[in-house]
C-alpha cells in the first residue's frame, strides 16, 4: 500500500479517518484496525466518519507501529523496526559514478542538460517512457541492487519538475511522493532529502507554505544522518528560509538564510551522484526572493543581479527565472528604466523554451509593468513584449493550447 497515492496524500495530510477507510477497504476489519491500535471500535468509526481526527502524538506513533508505515511518510522520527538507512548507504554511490549503474546516470544528466536548455514540457513524456520501459522492469527484479532504486528515485523527481514546469502541479505532487519512496526503499539518506526539498518547493510554488516548511524540516533532518554535504544543506535551508519568509516569519527565515549562505560557502568536495546541483547562482536566485517577502528591497535587488551575472547563458530556463525576479524588483523599487533595460534582455532569451511556468511568469510581468503604461518607455516596451509573447505562443502551441478563437 506505500505505492498507493490515496495512502501517501493521506499520511501527507495525517489524516487517520483516510488511512483507515483505506486499510477496511484492503479487507482488514474495522475490529482488527480497533484492536490494532488500542481503540474502541466507536471512537473509530468516528476517525473514519470524519467526525474527528487523531491529534495526538502518541496514537499516531501507535498507529505507525501497528501498520508498518514509516515515521516519516507522517512526519515522525524513524519508528524502532525501521532500517538504519545510514548504514546501508553505499559508499560507492557518493564517490564513483563510473560503478554499477554509471548507464543511469548518464541518462540523468543527459535528460538533465537537456531540460536546462529546452525546458521540461518537451522532455516530460520522453523521461516518463525512460521509467516504464527501462527502469519499471528491473525495480521487481531480485538481482537489481539499490542503485536501481536511487535511479528510479532521480529520474522520477525529474518527471515531477518536468511536470511542474507544464503547469501540472497536481502531477507534479505525485511524482515527487513516488520519488520519495524509491529514494527511501534505495537506502540513500541524502537522495531522500533532495526529494523532500523538490516537495518544499513545490509546496511553496503552490501557496502552501507550512508544507513547505515540513518538507524542508524533514530534509534538514535526513541530510543530518547521512554523509555532509554543504550544497545539500544549502538548498534544503534555503527552501525553509523562502516558506518562513513567505509565512512571515522574518526572524526563523533571515536565520535559515544565513545558515545556507554559511553551508555553501564551505566549498567542500560534496558532489552526488544523483543530485542536481545547488551552485551559488541558484542561491542568490532564491535569496533574491526570500528577501523581497521579507521587504528587504535593498539586499533582494544585490542578490538579484548577482544571480543573472552567476548563472552562464546555458542555463536557459534558470537565466530567464532570474531576470524575471530582477525586473520585478526594479519594478517594486521604483526604478522603471533599469526594470526595461533587464527586460529587454528577457525578450531575447529562447522563444522555443517549452517551459508552461515561464510563460505565466511572463504574464505576471507584464500585468505588473502594465500598472506604468502611462510612462513612454514602459508603453513602447509593452508593445514589443506583447509582440514577443504572440511569437512565442505560436511556437509552443504543441504545449500550450491556443486559446479559442486565436491568440489574445
Amino acid at each position: 500500500m506505500l505505492q498507493d497515492q490515496r495512502l501517501l496524500k493521506a499520511c501527507e495530510a495525517r489524516d487517520m479517518g483516510a488511512v483507515f477507510r483505506l486499510l477496511n477497504a484492503r479487507g482488514v476489519s474495522t475490529r482488527r484496525i480497533a484492536a490494532a491500535v488500542e481503540i474502541s471500535q466507536g471512537r473509530l468509526y468516528d476517525y473514519m466518519n470524519g467526525k474527528t481526527r487523531v491529534e495526538k502524538l502518541a496514537l499516531f506513533e501507535q498507529i505507525a507501529d501497528a501498520f508498518h508505515i514509516p515515521g516519516e511518510l507522517l512526519g515522525l522520527a524513524r519508528r524502532p523496526w525501521e532500517p538504519d538507512l545510514a548504514s546501508e548507504i553505499p559508499t560507492p554511490a557518493l564517490t564513483s559514478p563510473e560503478a554499477e549503474g554509471g548507464g543511469d546516470l548518464a541518462t540523468v544528466e543527459a535528460f538533465r542538460r537537456a531540460d536546462r536548455q529546452a525546458g521540461g514540457g518537451r522532455l516530460y513524456s520522453a523521461v516518463v517512457h525512460h521509467l516504464s520501459d527501462q527502469v519499471a522492469p528491473r525495480l521487481v527484479d531480485i538481482a537489481s541492487s539499490s542503485r536501481v532504486f536511487a535511479a528510479a528515485a532521480a529520474l522520477t523527481e525529474m518527471a515531477g519538475w518536468m511536470a511542474h514546469d507544464s503547469g501540472r502541479d497536481d502531477l507534479a505532487a505525485r511524482h515527487f511522493a513516488r520519488a520519495l519512496f524509491f529514494a527511501r526503499a534505495s537506502g540513500d539518506l541524502p537522495l531522500t532529502a533532495h526529494v523532500a526539498a523538490s516537495t518544499s518547493h513545490l509546496s511553496l510554488q503552490t501557496g502552501d507554505p507550512a508544507k513547505a516548511v515540513h518538507w524542508a524540516t524533514v530534509g534538514i533532518e535526513l541530510a543530518g544522518r547521512g554523509p555532509h554535504l554543504p550544497s545539500l544543506l544549502a538548498r534544503l535551508n534555503t527552501m525553509l528560509a523562502r516558506a518562513l519568509a513567505a509565512s512571515q516569519h522574518y526572524g526563523p527565515a533571515s536565520q535559515a538564510l544565513d545558515h545556507a549562505h554559511a553551508a555553501l560557502a564551505l566549498g567542500a568536495d560534496d558532489e552526488h551522484p544523483w543530485l542536481s546541483p545547488f551552485d551559488h547562482a541558484t542561491l542568490a536566485s532564491e535569496s533574491a526572493l526570500a528577501f523581497t517577502d521579507l521587504g528587504r528591497a535593498e539586499e533582494a535587488l544585490r542578490y538579484g543581479k548577482q544571480a543573472v551575472v552567476l548563472r552562464e547563458e546555458g542555463r536557459t530556463r534558470s537565466l530567464t527565472f532570474s531576470r524575471i525576479t530582477l525586473v520585478r524588483i526594479h519594478a517594486d523599487c521604483g526604478d522603471l528604466d533599469a526594470a526595461i533595460s533587464v527586460g529587454t534582455e528577457l525578450l531575447d532569451t529562447s522563444p522555443t523554451l517549452g517551459s508552461v511556468r515561464v510563460v505565466h511568469q511572463m504574464d505576471e510581468l507584464r500585468e505588473l509593468l502594465g500598472r506604468h503604461r502611462d510612462y513612454g518607455p514602459v508603453c513602447e516596451y509593452l508593445a514589443r513584449f506583447d509582440e514577443a509573447r504572440s511569437a512565442r505562443q505560436l511556437l509552443l502551441a504543441d504545449i500550450i493550447p491556443l486559446p479559442r478563437g486565436g491568440l489574445t
